[in-house]
């Protein structure tokens, strides 16, 4: 039985020198395989937040385009236009009657707009805490020349989503010199309003057609009204006042907005 036992020894000795060699490999397969998964997963991760920056900038050049589209309907009675919007890792809001303005001084008037807006969760995009810019226009609530922005379009951080917003504001321009009529000499003033409308929604994503659609056009005359000196135009909006300042004389003021329905 002794001799037996010393013959079994050595054997057993072999059997585990034989099998460190496969424990190894096991154990170095093993690892490998966890490496290739993370790397898979930061890769991964890499890629979709690639994939929703490049979204997010062709949503904004959609945007652009759709502003187009409504300035070009707008003065326009029954003009209709729309633009392809493609939505992965965002989705587009139509937000109804949004935003108030207030216009006060030789002409008042109030009017609610709607808002078109993207957003994009903080999980796949972040443009940093408190991030904001005007991509479009700036913070003024009225603009008096024919090369300034109508419309407003911003880029923000809010909280956990980035977002792309557009509306319009308010033009005020005068039409050339003055008019003589009779022995009067007369300032002709155009107040511009375009004003959204939308039933607000939620679109989810995928491809879809945003139309702007011209639904109405009208046109109110108001005076003729002597102005003083330093007489003001007001638009305001939110916490936002600006104005447009009149020279003293005789003004006729046509207040013109434009109904631009915003649809799918």
């Amino acid at each position: 039985m002794r001799k037996a036992n010393k013959v079994c020894r050595p054997r057993i000795l072999k059997d585990k020198r034989a099998a460190s060699p496969a424990v190894s490999m096991v154990i170095i397969t093993a690892a490998t395989v966890v490496m290739v998964m993370v790397a898979s997963g930061f890769a991964l991760s890499a890629l979709t937040h690639q994939q929703a920056a490049a979204e997010f900038d062709t949503v904004q050049d959609s945007i652009l385009a759709y502003d187009d589209a409504v300035r070009d309907v707008a003065w326009d009675l029954g003009g209709s236009r729309s633009v392809r919007f493609t939505t992965q890792y965002g989705n587009m809001r139509l937000i109804a009657s949004d935003k108030t303005f207030t216009i006060s001084g030789p002409v008042n008037y109030e009017f609610t707009t709607s808002v078109v807006k993207y957003q994009m969760p903080y999980g796949y995009l972040s443009l940093g805490n408190g991030y904001s810019e005007y991509i479009l226009g700036n913070s003024s609530t009225v603009v008096s020349s024919l090369t300034d922005s109508f419309a407003q379009v911003t880029v923000n951080q809010e909280r956990d989503i980035a977002s792309i917003a557009l509306n319009y504001r308010v033009r005020v321009t005068t039409e050339g010199p003055a008019t003589t009529v009779g022995t009067t000499s007369i300032n002709y003033v155009d107040i511009m309003v375009i004003r959204l409308s939308c039933t607000s929604v939620a679109i989810g994503s995928g491809d879809f057609d945003l139309t702007a659609k011209n639904v109405d056009l009208t046109t109110e005359s108001i005076g003729p009204v002597l102005v003083t000196e330093g007489t003001r135009i007001t638009v305001a909006s939110g916490s936002e006042t600006n104005w447009i300042t009149l020279s003293g004389g005789t003004y006729m003021f046509n207040l013109v907005v434009a109904d631009v329905d915003v649809r799918l």
